[in-house]
C-alpha cells in the first residue's frame, strides 16, 4: 500500500506541476485563462510591488533551499527518499501557482507592438520557441526523473532507483542550463510588454542567474574537475560566441 500510495502522490505531484507550467504559458502570454499577468491594478503601485516582490522571492526561497544538498539530507530523514523530488515538484508549482493568485497588475506599458507588424508574430514566435526549448530540455536529461515520476515508479514495481549519467546532447552539447534558457525566451519575447511583465522577467531573470550560481557549485562539488571542464566549453544560458582555444604545450 505504501508503494501504491508513494505512487499516486508522485502522479498527483506531476499533474500539478504540468498544470502550473502550462498556466504559467498562458500567464505571460495573456491567453484564456481566469487570471494573466496583466489587469486593472487594484491596489496602490507601491503596495502591488511590495506583494508581487514577496511572491517571487517565495517561489526563489522554496526552489533553492529544497533543492540544496544538505537541506535534501536533513529532508530525506523526515520524509521518504522516494517522494523527496515529488514533493520538491509540489511545493516548487504550488509556490507558483500561489504567485498567480496572489499576482497585482501594476499597469502601464514599456512597449507595445501592433498585429499589423511583422515584429509581431516574431516575438509570439520567439515566446512559444522558449517554451519548446524548455520541455525539450527537460526530456534531454529525463523528464520524468526530473518531476519525480520515475522514483515513484521504480519503488513501485520493486527497483532500486539509481542515479542518472549525465549526456552531454542536444542543447546541453552548447549551453549548461537550456531550461533556463527557455524560461527567459518566454519572459521576454512578448509584443506587450508591461509594466508588470517587466517586473516579473526583471526579477525572475535576476533570480535565475543567482540560481545558476548555486546549482553550478552543488556540481562542481559533486562532479570536480569534469563539470569544470564542461563549463569551460558551454555557455550557461546561451552558447559561448567564441570557445576557449586548447593551450598547446611549448614543445608542440
Amino acid at each position: 500500500m505504501k508503494r501504491i500510495s508513494f505512487f499516486i502522490y508522485g502522479v498527483i505531484s506531476y499533474s500539478v506541476g504540468v498544470f502550473a507550467l502550462l498556466y504559467l504559458i498562458a500567464f505571460l502570454g495573456d491567453l484564456v485563462v481566469p487570471k494573466t499577468i496583466d489587469g486593472t491594478p487594484q491596489i496602490p503601485t507601491w503596495q502591488a510591488m511590495l506583494v508581487n516582490l514577496s511572491l517571487v522571492l517565495l517561489f526563489g526561497v522554496q526552489h533553492s533551499v529544497m533543492a540544496r544538498p544538505a537541506f535534501k539530507k536533513k529532508w530525506t530523514q523526515v520524509i521518504s527518499p522516494v517522494i523527496e523530488r515529488s514533493t520538491y515538484v509540489l511545493f516548487t508549482f504550488l509556490a507558483l501557482i500561489t504567485l498567480f493568485y496572489f499576482w497585482q497588475p501594476l499597469g502601464g506599458e514599456v512597449w507595445n507592438v501592433s498585429s499589423n507588424h511583422m515584429l509581431y508574430y516574431i516575438l509570439y514566435g520567439m515566446f512559444f520557441l522558449g517554451w519548446v526549448i524548455l520541455f525539450l530540455a527537460t526530456f534531454l536529461i529525463n523528464h520524468f526523473d526530473l518531476f519525480g515520476l520515475r522514483q515513484v515508479y521504480l519503488n513501485l514495481i520493486g527497483k532500486e532507483y539509481t542515479s542518472l549519467v549525465f549526456k552531454e546532447r542536444g542543447f546541453y552539447k552548447s549551453v549548461r542550463h537550456p531550461i533556463y534558457s527557455g524560461l527567459l525566451f518566454g519572459m521576454w519575447c512578448t509584443p506587450h510588454m508591461t509594466i508588470s511583465h517587466l517586473f516579473l522577467a526583471g526579477l525572475f531573470t535576476a533570480y535565475i542567474f543567482y540560481a545558476i550560481t548555486l546549482e553550478e557549485h552543488d556540481l562542481i562539488q559533486e562532479w570536480g574537475e569534469k563539470y569544470q571542464a564542461y563549463k569551460s566549453r558551454t555557455g550557461g544560458v546561451f552558447p559561448r560566441l567564441f570557445k576557449k582555444s586548447k593551450v598547446m604545450p611549448k614543445d608542440a
